[in-house]
């Protein structure tokens, strides 16, 4: 077992101690989700693919918190909302604009990007070196720009 998911399983049992209903129900999710992965891919879930699925979920109930702010659903996008911030107590710090722009600097020199069509490349790179430690869907726009048409 990886440190990540001893970590996750040591806050669920916290949680059940302290009888804390929401963070519990957010780390059964979370365990869910590792298990459902276990099982479907036949693999032991490691620290890197571990962040990347907290990644996938953080980046899910922003789109829920969206969707339900859109529709007039205040209650669920504040549930949502509770379920990231617990989320994110998982994953490593985030990185600073200064350091995502620097980042993404090293990525096209290190992958001799040139124009759009090495975008794949570039991040491919990011998201093995900087799992859950960057919003993706803010990177790929910093990206685009830098990259620019061929």
């Amino acid at each position: 077992m990886t440190d990540l998911v001893a970590t996750i399983k040591a806050e669920m049992k916290a949680a059940m101690k302290a009888r804390d209903k929401p963070r519990l129900g957010t780390i059964r999710l979370i365990q869910a989700e590792f298990k459902r992965i276990e099982v479907d891919e036949r693999i032991d879930i490691d620290d890197a693919r571990a962040l990347t699925i907290l990644d996938k979920m953080v980046k899910q109930r922003r789109d829920s918190i969206e969707a339900y702010t859109k529709g007039g659903r205040a209650d669920l996008a504040q549930q949502e909302a509770e379920e990231i911030a617990c989320i994110e107590n998982f994953l490593p710090e985030q990185l600073s604009s200064d350091e995502m722009s620097a980042a993404i600097d090293r990525a096209i020199e290190e992958k001799e990007a040139d124009c759009i069509k090495d975008m794949g490349k570039v991040m491919g790179f990011l998201k093995e070196n900087y799992a859950g430690r960057m919003d993706f869907s803010k990177v790929s726009g910093a990206v685009k720009d830098r990259l620019g048409a061929c």
